[in-house]
């Protein structure tokens, strides 16, 4: 029955239909991957993306940990003896997590409270004769109180109050009536911490900060966040405070005496002291939540978008890493990646060999049949790289920028430490920068994604759902793109569907111990390589030049029975059917359609014959900075420039246009027309024009405008 709720409560959530809901997730329990389910089961889904698979999924995670908290209350509250069935009625009703949380607090076991005291000195009676406010002589009621630990009449009306006080914290209708009002009406403030001016400059923006809460963006958020654990901002949120007194007095008192007179200030310091402050703690782990959201998803989208960005493909590179005083680090590169040579050059100050270091670049290139050139975009870049495009090689070599982001972390790591243990940390750098450009999905999956430099606050937001949305888009891409299983590293094969670490280990030492697979079957004699994690992953395992040429597209074992029933019906080979495009025309789709394979699938096989193995990557471009513009100070407004963009956020995108300092273009500069998310506008690395608004070169601030460009 539970179950069955949580498709419909998950339909009503995402608009998408109980049926599809119901079988993705029955998918899901049964071990299916995300990227396999979308990929190959849309007759089952209704054709749902990755991303409502996974919406589907964090939701239905969502109301597991719900149904086991609701159980808890539930054993918890009956337990005390006082659950009864209105009570069970409601809370099992209830999937709404505050909602939960106001059923159990009258339940809840307390610490030592004001109230909990009041209550062992035998002050409730006189607190609920209070609260009817019909007593005529409250003076004389209060006497018979003051009794034991009670100490005289001031004292015991003080603890009624508290006790009145919980009351009025733990009532329903109060604390919805309160959380209404800040998600109308709150406003969140920061003022700066006396004293703090100067260390806290860089958040000189909030100082003295309001804005209304439901308008605060999730950057500003997190920037408020930050400033406060850091010790600089005090910040608060606060609803309208006498709107919400007022409307608490109207359900609270009811009388006019002396006995309303205390309920009235019992109210006052209820909100005061216990609702306010726990209201306000539950509406800033909200706006957290949905500033970690946003951050996450903004994260997530250039990490696909670097993750997915083109690739030079097999050829053999010279990669570069820069730099001044300890030189540039050479290495040469094969078409798979490996490491051929390595040594460094002085090009620039303070020892200026340019000349030999052209020498030795020139006989490099020569010597091992160099196809490009990768230069590293860190410190020295631009210097690097007009000294490169300086040299005249025997044949065009085209240079390329990449990006260094995450390459240290990657050359200090294990990983690097496994596949270069003879070599020092500036030659594993400079080796995955020429990967990257060979290919950047197959290096950078080796490194943290919180390393690659496209977030915004990522140290901030919660790092457990961090992980989890960035480990599934590293996943996602890598099975959008594909795998040679029989060049691919552990790494990479490890986000491989249905595989992960173990296998992905088992897959590289099979291969070393018998060599290269010839078809997919081959995989099922790898170690623990069983029939569920076989359909997984197969279809996303390339094998070039094997025995089956099915076995290099994306069209899974399972779908290979059609593909043959084609070829027989037309009379042809497999192969013959891929090359031969008038072939495919002639077939009726229709014709081979079945309670498993719908047209869905029949499509997708289609368009796999028609490009078997496709990158769906887009190509390299060369790139070209403006040769005259080489710091800050050479900027003037107005100026029109070529860029690279290097991250996204949800206020805009900053871009490199050569200089140290990359220049932000804000959200209100990217086009036109107004933007609500900059990742429809503009993605990670591409190539931009941008004009300059302005150059701080006190602060290294530089504005860009893509208007009209």
């Amino acid at each position: 029955m539970e179950t069955s709720l949580f498709y419909t409560l998950i339909s009503n959530r995402l608009s998408i239909p109980a049926g599809q809901v119901e079988r993705t997730v029955g998918l899901l329990d049964g071990g299916a991957t995300i990227p396999f389910i979308s990929r190959y089961r849309k007759e089952m889904t209704g054709g749902l993306d990755e991303v409502q698979i996974g919406d589907i999924k964090d939701y239905y995670e969502k109301l597991r940990e719900l149904a086991k908290r609701k159980n808890t209350i539930l054993a918890a509250i009956e337990e005390q003896g006082k659950l009864t069935s209105e009570l069970k009625q409601r809370i099992d009703d209830s999937w709404d997590g505050a909602e939960l949380e106001d059923l159990y607090m009258p339940y809840k076991p307390k610490r030592t409270t004001r109230a909990e005291i009041a209550r062992k000195k035998g002050l409730e009676p006189l607190a609920q004769i209070i609260m009817k406010q019909n007593e005529r002589d409250l003076t004389l009621r209060v006497k018979t109180f003051v009794t034991g630990e009670v100490k005289d009449a001031g004292e015991a009306l003080q603890g009624a109050r508290d006790i009145i006080a919980e009351w009025v914290n733990e009532d329903e209708d109060a604390r919805r009536m309160v959380r209404n009002s800040f998600a109308r009406t709150a406003v969140i403030t920061s003022k700066v911490v006396k004293g703090k001016d100067e260390e806290g400059d860089k958040y000189r923006d909030y100082f003295d900060f309001s804005e209304p809460l439901n308008r605060c963006s999730s950057h500003r958020l997190l920037a408020l966040r930050r400033g406060e654990s850091e010790g600089i901002l005090r910040v608060s949120i606060s609803p309208d405070t006498e709107e919400c007194v007022e409307r608490l007095h109207r359900r609270f008192v009811k009388e006019r005496n002396e006995s309303s007179e205390h309920v009235t200030e019992a109210v006052g310091d209820a909100f005061k002291r216990l609702l306010k402050p726990s209201i306000e703690t539950e509406f800033a782990n909200l706006g957290k939540t949905r500033a970690d959201g946003e951050a996450i998803r903004v994260f997530a989208e250039n990490l696909r978008q670097l993750l997915l960005a083109p690739p030079l493909g097999q050829r053999r590179v010279l990669a570069i890493d820069p730099g001044y005083r300890t030189g540039c680090k050479l290495v040469c590169l094969d078409a798979q990646g490996n490491l051929l040579h390595n040594e460094t050059i002085y090009p620039h100050p303070p020892r200026s060999e340019a000349g030999k270091a052209a020498a030795k670049v020139s006989h490099l290139v020569s010597s091992y049949a160099i196809e490009a050139i990768a230069v590293g975009n860190g410190t020295a870049s631009r210097e690097t790289e007009q000294f490169i495009t300086g040299i005249r090689f025997d044949r065009k070599i085209n240079v390329f920028s990449v990006s260094e982001n995450g390459a240290s972390v990657y050359s200090a790591s294990k990983v690097a430490r496994e596949e270069f243990p003879e070599y020092d940390v500036t030659v594993r750098g400079a080796v995955s920068i020429g990967r990257r450009l060979i290919d950047p999905l197959a290096e950078l999956v080796k490194i943290d994604p919180k390393s690659i430099g496209v977030g915004q606050y990522q140290h901030d937001v919660d790092q457990m759902l961090l992980k989890k949305s960035l480990d599934q888009t590293v996943e996602n891409c890598v099975n959008l793109v594909g795998v040679n299983v029989n060049t691919a590293g552990k790494h990479l094969l490890t986000y491989v569907s249905g595989l992960g670490p173990a296998l992905a280990q088992n897959i590289v030492d099979y291969r070393a111990e018998h060599g290269a697979f010839k078809n997919r079957k081959d995989l099922l004699h790898v170690p623990r390589m069983g029939a569920k994690a076989f359909e997984q992953c197969a279809g996303f395992l390339r094998i070039e030049g094997g025995d089956n040429p099915l076995d290099n597209s994306a069209v899974h074992p399972e779908s290979y029975p059609v593909v043959q029933s084609m070829a027989c019906d037309l009379n042809c080979t497999v192969m013959a059917l891929i090359v031969d495009r008038d072939l495919k025309k002639k077939l009726n789709l229709e014709l081979y359609t079945s309670a498993t394979v719908g047209m869905p699938t029949l499509l997708d096989i289609m368009a796999e014959l028609d490009k078997p193995g496709r990158d769906p990557r887009q190509s390299i471009q060369v790139f070209a900075f403006d040769p005259s513009i080489k710091t800050i100070e050479d900027l003037r407004e107005g100026q029109v420039l070529p860029g690279i963009v290097t991250n996204i956020t949800n206020f805009g995108c900053f871009v490199d246009i050569g200089i140290k300092e990359n220049g932000l273009v804000h959200i209100s500069e990217m086009a036109d027309r107004f933007v609500s998310d900059p990742t429809q506008i503009v993605s990670v690395h591409q190539h931009v024009t941008v004009k300059v608004l302005s150059a701080d070169v006190a602060r290294k601030r530089v504005q860009l405008s893509m208007k009209g460009l």
